[in-house]
C-alpha cells in the first residue's frame, strides 16, 4: 500500500537519534555473566505493554524445555536499575532498551552478544522488520538488538466527553489549542494534565513547539554540536510560546506534584479533571489497562496542532522510533534465546501489541490491522507516522543519558519560571553531545 512504502524512510530520520546510557553506575561484575538458574531471564520496563510480554513468554514456554520467566522494573527506575545490574551476575538475559546510542556502552564494554550469527542461521530475524528500523540497533556493523513493541508517536490526547461539554474540538492550531485552554479552565476543568513530577512529560511539549517553529533543523544542529542553535530567534520564540501556556493556567498549579509513571496524569484525563494530556502512543494501552470503560467509549486522540507561521511541517512527529530486545554476550542458554527472538515477528505477537493499542514494525504489520482490536487507532499512528516527512527522536533519548538530568532540571525549572529564557539558553548549551 502507499503508505507501507513511506514509513521505513521516515523512521530512519529518527534512528540516527537514540538514548546512550552510561555505564559509570555499573558494579564490578564478572564479566557480565548472566546468573544461571536453567532459565532465561528477559528484563523489561514495567508499564501496561507487559501483558503481552508475558503472553509471549507463556507461548514460548509451552514448547521451550529452557523455560522463560519475565523480570519486569517500573518505567520511572529502569535506566537506572539496568545500569547497575548490566555488569554483575544479576544480569538478564534479554533486556529491553531503544536502540543505537542506548546499548553502544555495552557494546564497548563487550557486554552484549552480536546476533550476526542468529541471523545467518534464520535470516527472518532481520528480513521480517523494517530495514531502518532494524538498524537502529547495529552498532559497529554487528546487529545487537530485535525490534519489540512498535513505533510510539507522542499524540495529543482527550476526553471526548468533557470536551463535547464545553463545546471545544480538538485543537488543529495553536491558536484552537490556547482557545480550548479558555473553555475549560471557564469551566473548572484542568485544560492538560501533566506528569510535572516525572519531568520527561513535560519536555514532550518542548519538543514538539521547537519542531513547530523551527522544523527539525534547529534540534539536529544542536545534538550535532551546534549550541548556538539554542539562542537563535526560533529557539528564544519556542521558549515564549512555552511560557505564554503556562502561565495561562493551561496546566492548572499543582502539576508538578503529579506523575505519569504511577498513573496520576492518567487518571486527571479519565475522571474528567483534565482535557488534555500529551503522551507517547502507549497512553491508549495505559488507560485500556487503569481505565477500560474510558478508554473504549472517551478516549480520543489528534496529531499535536500546526503552530501559525511556525517553519516546521505540521505533519512532522515526534517521539521514539521503537524498542528492541537485546542478548547478554554471557548468557548460558543462546539457543532457546534465538528461539524465543523468533516469536518477536510471529502474528500472535503483531495482533496482541495491535490490540492494546501498540504498532510493530515488522513488514507485514498493516496486513493486521484492519483485523486489530484496535484499528481506528493504529490506522491512525501508522498513516501519522508513515506520512510524516521528519519524526524526531525525544531529547532525552537523543541526548547521551549523562544529559539527562541536567536537561530535565532546566525543563522543570523553566517551566516553573525558576529560570528565564537565557539561564535555559546556557542550562541547554551545557549539555553535552557525545
Amino acid at each position: 500500500m502507499k503508505t507501507r512504502a513511506r514509513l521505513p524512510r521516515l523512521v530512519a530520520t529518527g534512528a540516527t537519534l537514540a538514548l546512550a546510557l552510561s555505564l559509570a553506575a555499573c558494579g564490578e561484575g564478572d564479566g557480565g555473566a548472566s546468573s544461571d538458574d536453567g532459565k532465561i531471564h528477559v528484563l523489561v520496563y514495567g508499564d501496561a505493554s507487559n501483558k503481552v510480554e508475558q503472553q509471549i513468554v507463556d507461548t514460548f514456554n509451552k514448547t521451550s524445555d529452557v523455560k522463560a520467566v519475565l523480570d519486569t522494573i517500573p518505567g520511572a527506575d529502569y535506566q537506572k536499575k539496568l545500569q547497575t545490574i548490566i555488569n554483575t551476575p544479576q544480569a538478564p538475559d534479554i533486556f529491553f532498551n531503544w536502540g543505537g546510542g542506548s546499548i553502544k556502552p555495552f557494546v564497548k564494554a563487550d557486554l552484549l552478544m552480536p546476533l550476526d550469527d542468529m541471523i545467518k542461521k534464520n535470516p527472518d530475524l532481520e528480513k521480517k522488520f523494517l530495514p531502518t528500523v532494524f538498524d537502529n540497533a547495529v552498532v559497529d556493523g554487528k546487529p545487537y538488538g530485535i525490534p519489540m513493541r512498535g513505533t510510539q508517536p507522542v499524540l495529543l490526547f482527550h476526553n471526548k466527553k468533557v470536551l463535547e461539554e464545553v463545546g471545544v474540538q480538538p485543537p488543529k492550531s495553536w491558536g484552537e489549542l490556547l482557545a480550548a485552554v479558555e473553555k475549560l479552565k471557564d469551566e473548572g476543568v484542568t485544560p492538560i494534565a501533566l506528569g510535572g513530577g516525572d519531568v520527561w512529560p513535560t519536555q514532550m511539549w518542548f519538543q514538539y513547539l521547537y519542531d513547530r517553529i523551527a522544523g527539525p533543523e534547529l534540534f539536529e544542529k544542536a545534538i550535532g554540536g551546534d549550541k548556538s542553535a539554542w539562542e537563535s530567534p526560533d529557539s528564544k520564540k519556542a521558549l515564549d510560546m512555552i511560557k505564554e501556556l503556562v502561565d495561562t493556567g493551561a496546566f492548572g498549579k499543582n502539576y508538578d506534584s503529579v506523575k505519569y509513571t504511577n498513573g496520576g496524569s492518567a487518571q486527571l484525563v479519565a475522571s474528567g479533571k483534565a482535557g488534555f494530556e500529551l503522551m507517547g502512543s502507549w497512553y491508549y494501552s495505559q488507560q485500556l489497562t487503569d481505565h477500560p470503560d474510558f478508554a473504549e467509549k472517551d478516549l480520543g486522540y489528534t496529531a499535536f496542532p500546526a503552530v501559525e507561521g511556525g517553519k516546521g511541517d505540521a505533519a512532522n512527529v515526534a517521539g521514539n522510533t521503537n524498542n528492541y530486545y537485546s542478548v547478554m554476550k554471557k548468557t548460558k542458554h543462546p539457543e532457546a534465546v534465538a528461539e524465543f527472538l523468533k516469536l518477536m515477528y510471529s502474528d500472535e505477537f503483531v495482533k496482541a501489541q495491535l490490540d492494546i493499542g501498540n504498532l510493530p514494525t515488522t513488514t507485514d504489520t498493516d496486513e493486521f490491522i484492519d483485523d486489530s482490536g484496535t484499528p481506528e487507532y493504529s490506522r491512525f499512528q501508522y498513516d501519522l507516522v508513515a506520512d510524516a516527512p521528519s519524526f524526531q527522536l525525544s531529547w532525552d533519548q537523543a541526548y547521551p543519558q549523562k544529559a539527562s538530568s541536567d536537561m530535565h532540571k532546566a525543563v522543570q525549572q523553566f517551566f516553573n519560571g525558576q529560570l528565564d529564557t537565557d539561564g535555559f539558553i546556557q542550562a541547554m548549551q551545557a549539555l553535552p553531545t557525545e
